[in-house]
């Protein structure tokens, strides 16, 4: 469903990505995990087309993004970032329609897209007018992720959604995204630090760094076959991070 082939991508002559080739299959969840810096959000900018490559390809269902595509295939992609990316000008009700209304659906199919979104997410009802600053964290990400699945996308492309939150908060997010994952069953690539969060997530874990993959494969496989010493040192660093209290789930 999502591919890139020996992609390159650099940003003032530094290189971000270094030939890194990478597919997700239809319907598969994967995490992307990493030091900062390591190049994960510039794949899912990749995937976005937001980026061009500066060498590689990158595709979309099998077919190379183009220019002439970039508009229908945002169509079939949920995007969502930290902290929510929300208009803050708009309730939650008109940023979760946002997309839908460039669509030209009538009323009634809108008023049934929001009450099917409303029980995926969890969110209350009595909340859809508020602004964003009448929302806690936890809520202005189910709008977030509202949004993202607005139009019912294929592909859904998440950049630490839950990295802003406090601890309690993510916790139940974690729950819930996972249980919409499964629910849904759509082709999913999500952006964490934390790998107990990777670990909750997927059973594809893509450890990166410095533009390249280390290692893909089960939270097991990365402990107990770690095919270079980094990947040994950022599982021990996860764990003093999880002793000190600093990782999530």
């Amino acid at each position: 469903m999502l591919a890139l082939e020996a992609v390159e991508k650099s940003f003032a002559g530094i290189p971000v990505l270094r030939r890194l080739t990478l597919t997700l299959a239809r319907g598969e969840t994967a995490i992307l995990i990493g030091p900062s810096g390591c190049g994960k959000s510039t794949v899912l900018r990749l995937l976005l087309g937001l980026l061009r490559p500066d060498g590689g390809r990158v595709l979309f269902d099998g077919e190379p993004l183009r220019a002439d595509s970039l508009r229908k295939i945002r169509h079939r992609c949920g995007y969502v970032i930290q902290e929510g990316g929300l208009f803050p000008h708009l309730t939650a009700r008109e940023n979760i329609t946002l997309p839908i209304h460039r669509l030209g659906w009538d009323p009634s199919r809108i008023a049934a897209r929001i009450g099917e979104l409303i029980a995926l997410t969890r969110f209350p009802g009595d909340g859809l007018d508020r602004y964003p600053v009448e929302l806690s964290g936890g809520q202005r990400q189910r709008v977030a992720l509202m949004r993202a699945l607005a139009v019912d996308p294929d592909v859904l492309l998440l950049d630490e959604p839950l990295g802003a939150l406090d601890p309690m908060v993510r916790y139940e997010l974690q729950g819930d995204l996972r249980r919409i994952f499964e629910t849904l069953g759509k082709t999913t690539l999500l952006v964490t630090h934390d790998l107990a969060e990777a670990a909750w997530f997927g059973r594809r874990i893509i450890l990166m760094r410095e533009g390249r993959i280390v290692q893909q494969g089960s939270l097991r496989d990365l402990h107990d076959h770690p095919v270079d010493p980094f990947v040994t040192q950022f599982l021990r660093a996860q764990r003093a991070g999880e002793a000190s209290g600093e990782t999530g789930r």
